[in-house]
């Protein structure tokens, strides 16, 4: 067996502070750029014409995607500079482009104001949150593991795994918050900005713990031995050697790992909300409460691929996925079709709420409140402008008792298969590379994987939805968005069966 590193007392207490100072950035990171996501149903509204709905909301969603299809750039980018200057400094300014563009979205006046200049801002500060968040991970991922002692670093490379989904969990907990403090009304016209004008707040606590951390001892040896790259994008895509390693990388694991993570957390909130049509709270707090749930199992698989390896931990949550989405997600739809609730006829409501809306124009709202069985309610609501004819009706469903429980548990198993492919992939990333090309050849498949494979899954499985609807049949098939991340996990899977080594206790790869 394996005798494990001794760590001392002060080696730990630094190791801590290592992991503590970068986790609690990189969260804050996540947090900036899920606000969106989080909020797509009403920044749909906000920023976007109104004359279709659903194109308004497709519209957010590839807007939100943006911000992913960027991060490869800033992968680059910010690699370059991690593998050049240090660690440390990149991913300083890192925060501070992410946190300066989450707060300038929450200050920019909507669609009704200023046209189209709104979407497009939108989409400018996206585009930098995308290219912040690239460089960010691979900065974060490598410094903590190039502290990390050998036989543990799946173990302490987890906790950075965790800030991803904290930060979606972060960001749903600020939303609600905001939503309870200000009303549903207020928050639909002004208090959604304030998530994102809070950011400065948060940006401003990272970078005081950020700006106490030390260079990362690895890179201050080849820094000191001269033996910095001099050109890491050249060595890292051009060398046939370093190139076979992104590819094996970027397709024999972060592809699959990508789209694993957005379907079990973003596809799995927008398919209860839009699909399932459970009403915007509850969507919400049905997903936090898994992610909370489900957090600690990403340092507890981290921990276990230092005991078994990396690969094999995660091809047995690709294949998972793979075996599983489509049950999940089909017991998922039952539990919210009320063709297959039971209606109290006595407890039925129809109530009407008259008021004039910003135009000046009266308008009526006939709210019909229907109650089932199980303990559901739900609430069709129909807008009539006098004089005018009505508008498209709003169906949103508010669980109870069993079915609210059982949709948590639903999410929750995705979050298992979650934490089985992203707990141990840090540490599998940087044990694949040289230290002196490291940041800059992780990052890339990293992002390319999550980013785009993993970050359209939203946007592509909303799309493919909403294509299967037909005359014959116009509410589509609820599970046709879900062939996308399984195509993509299960070519996945077979080439990181092929090509991937289990690795487990290795020292991190050096070019010294």
């Amino acid at each position: 067996m394996t005798p494990q590193p001794t760590v001392s007392p002060e080696q730990k207490k630094t190791l801590w502070f290592v992991i503590t100072a970068s986790s609690v950035g990189t969260l804050i990171e996540w947090y900036d750029f899920y606000i969106f996501g989080s909020l797509a149903t009403i920044l749909s509204e906000q920023f976007f014409p109104q004359s279709n709905p659903t194109a308004a909301f497709l519209a957010t969603l590839a807007t939100f995607a943006a911000g992913f299809i960027v991060r490869p750039f800033g992968a680059l980018v910010f690699g370059r500079l991690g593998d050049m200057v240090g660690r440390k400094y990149t991913f300083m300014i890192t925060l501070l482009l992410m946190g300066g563009s989450t707060f300038a979205i929450g200050l920019i006046p909507g669609y009704k104001h200023i046209g189209m200049f709104a979407p497009a801002l939108v989409l400018i500060l996206r585009l930098l949150q995308g290219l912040a968040l690239g460089g960010e991970y691979g900065g974060a991922a490598t410094y903590v593991a190039e502290h990390a002692p050998k036989g543990k670093r799946g173990f302490y490379t987890s906790f950075i795994q965790t800030t991803a989904t904290l930060g979606l969990f972060v960001s749903i907990g600020v939303i609600l918050a905001v939503r309870s403090a200000v009303g549903s009304e207020a928050f639909g016209e002004w208090g959604w900005r304030v998530p994102f004008i809070l950011s400065a707040v948060l940006v401003a606590v990272s970078v005081f713990i950020r700006l106490r951390m030390d260079e990362s001892p690895l890179f201050k040896q080849i820094k000191a031995s001269g033996k910095i790259s001099k050109n890491p994008i050249k060595e890292s895509f051009t060398k046939p050697e370093n190139l076979k390693l992104v590819l094996i990388a970027l397709f024999g694991a972060a592809a699959g790992q990508g789209v694993v993570w957005y379907t079990g957390q973003f596809y799995a909130m927008t398919f209860i909300e839009k699909t399932c049509r459970v009403e915007f709270v509850q969507t919400r707090n049905i997903v936090a409460i898994a992610l909370l749930i489900g957090t600690p199992l990403f340092i507890y698989f981290g921990w276990l691929s230092d005991k078994f390896g990396r690969k094999v931990i995660m091809m047995t949550g690709m294949l998972l996925a793979v075996l599983l989405f489509r049950p999940l997600y089909r017991q998922m739809y039952l539990l919210t079709d009320v063709q297959y609730k039971t209606e109290i006829p006595s407890e039925k409501k129809i109530v009407k709420d008259s008021q004039v809306n910003a135009d000046g124009m009266m308008m009526t709202s006939e709210k019909t409140i229907v109650a089932y069985d199980d303990g559901s309610r739900l609430t069709k609501t129909v807008l009539l402008p006098d004089g005018g004819a009505p508008g498209d009706p709003k169906e949103e469903l508010e669980l109870s008792g069993e079915p609210y429980w059982a949709l948590i548990g639903l999410v929750l198993v995705q979050l298992v298969l979650v934490t089985m492919v992203y707990g141990p992939i840090a540490a599998f990333l940087v044990e694949l590379f040289p230290t002196h090309i490291r940041y800059t050849s992780m990052s890339l498949p990293y992002h390319i994987g999550n980013g785009i494979f993993g970050g359209l899954t939203p946007f592509v499985a909303t799309s493919l939805f909403e294509n299967s609807k037909t005359t014959a049949n116009p509410a589509g098939d609820p599970l046709a968005g879900l062939w996308y991340p399984i195509v993509v996990a299960a070519v996945t899977f077979c080439i990181g069966m092929i090509f991937l080594k289990n690795k487990k206790n290795e020292q991190v790869v050096d070019s010294l």
